[in-house]
């Protein structure tokens, strides 16, 4: 059964592209912030293993609510490594060791990356009258700034 929420069907497949290297991207982040939290070294590993632990745990959150709020729309919701590694827009370095700073700074850029794009596609699925979903972007954004922002002073001036 197809959902009747006020949207039309062209507009909610609309919405669920954006939706999809959303997914993708948390997906990415989410799985760079679990390197960095079982990577990490240094004088202030005890700290930064339990910031990256809170961040991956808020993040799988997201990852959740982007895949339910994909299946709302009455799509499919990607779920395979193969999906997300082909729509995600964030960059993977495999096999590279990262300093505690350098950790730090990676995952600061990609919150902002991903932060950017949902401003972005925030206001696109206003313009198609999801309301629901702008809504829903807006306190994601919100979040991903709140992370972006714990990382940036966390980095050593």
């Amino acid at each position: 059964m197809k959902p009747s929420v006020g949207i039309s069907e062209k507009d909610r497949a609309a919405v669920v592209k954006l939706l999809v290297p959303l997914l993708s991207d948390e997906y990415v982040l989410y799985t760079k912030t679990r390197n960095a939290h079982w990577n990490v070294t240094g004088p202030h590993f005890s700290h930064l293993h339990k910031f990256f632990e809170d961040q991956y745990s808020e993040l799988d959150e997201h990852i959740d609510n982007v895949a339910e709020r994909i299946r709302q729309l009455g799509a499919l919701a990607p779920a395979t490594l193969a999906e997300f590694a082909k729509t995600t827009r964030l960059k993977e370095h495999p096999g590279r060791e990262y300093s505690a700073q350098e950790f730090v700074l990676e995952l600061s850029a990609d919150h902002e990356a991903v932060i950017r794009q949902i401003r972005e596609d925030a206001e696109r699925v206003g313009n198609l009258g999801d309301t629901g979903t702008q809504d829903y972007l807006i306190g994601l954004m919100q979040s991903h700034e709140k992370i972006a922002w714990m990382l940036r002073v966390s980095v050593k001036e």
